[in-house]
């Protein structure tokens, strides 16, 4: 075995190769804010990095793979941010409706933080780009988190039935169902790794999470594109609005007290 191919010399280029990804995703990041997705430019990444453009595709072959690498950044960043902020309400003891209240607070506070990095996944499509279905798992965090509520509100004889019946027959994919039911085994309720005694999972309860993921991005995106100016008098309390709204919507209670 040579020096360069010794695990040593391994472990160094890994950690060159990771430590250059960083820095390529960090400057994308940045040209993403200036530029928008469509401006996204591999030559403007690499110039700014003061490498080749031949350097940058190396590690990404195309615009859209380093689009790719941003959308899933992006989608692990706020499902991390709502995952710890359902883990610290469920642990204070709150309930599963102040719990959905801590979440959205949190997503909104990332996506305010973060305004490109949420336009780029919850924002107008971009032409000419398809994610492919290696950003579905990341894509899935934060609705996880919201069934994960929902589920827990069950187990916990806290979610009523909706005030007006709907007919949900039908109504979600059996790729949205079979991942919630995969997600129920995986996490448990309230997201520990508890499998027993967890609630029979339907497709209303399922449809109700949805309902609310709806209405969280929804109540973001409105704010956040502008489509509130001259609405309202204070954005932070027409998004607690929603959000409470949208809680006894789906039979859950919130108490804003």
């Amino acid at each position: 075995m040579t020096t360069e191919d010794s695990p040593r010399a391994g472990g160094v280029r890994a950690r060159a190769r990771a430590q250059f990804m960083a820095e390529l995703l960090a400057v994308a990041r940045e040209r993403l804010a200036a530029d928008g997705p469509s401006g996204l430019s591999l030559r403007a990444v690499a110039r700014e990095l003061g490498v080749s453009s031949s350097a940058v595709y190396r590690y990404v072959d195309s615009r859209d793979a380093l689009l790719t690498a941003l959308v899933i950044e992006a989608y692990d960043a706020v499902g991390e941010v709502c995952e710890q902020a359902m883990t610290a309400s469920f642990a204070s003891g709150a309930s599963p409706a102040r719990t959905w209240l801590a979440v959205g607070h949190a997503f909104r506070a990332w996506a305010l933080e973060n305004r490109s990095s949420f336009e780029l996944v919850y924002g107008t499509p971009i032409p000419g780009y398809a994610a492919p279905q290696d950003t579905v798992a990341a894509a899935s965090r934060l609705w996880g988190v919201i069934e994960a509520i929902c589920t827990t509100a069950i187990a916990r004889g806290e979610l009523d039935l909706p005030p007006t019946g709907v007919e949900v027959e039908g109504l979600m994919s059996e790729g949205v169902m079979a991942f919630a039911r995969e997600h129920l085994l995986a996490f448990g309720a309230d997201g520990t790794t508890r499998t027993d005694g967890l609630p029979e999972l339907e497709e209303g309860h399922v449809a109700r999470s949805v309902t609310l993921w709806v209405a969280l991005v929804g109540a973001v995106s409105a704010e956040l594109f502008g489509h509130l100016h001259g609405m309202t008098s204070s954005y932070p309390r027409i998004f607690e609005l929603t959000l409470a709204t949208a809680a006894v919507g789906v039979g859950l209670r919130p108490d804003l007290a």
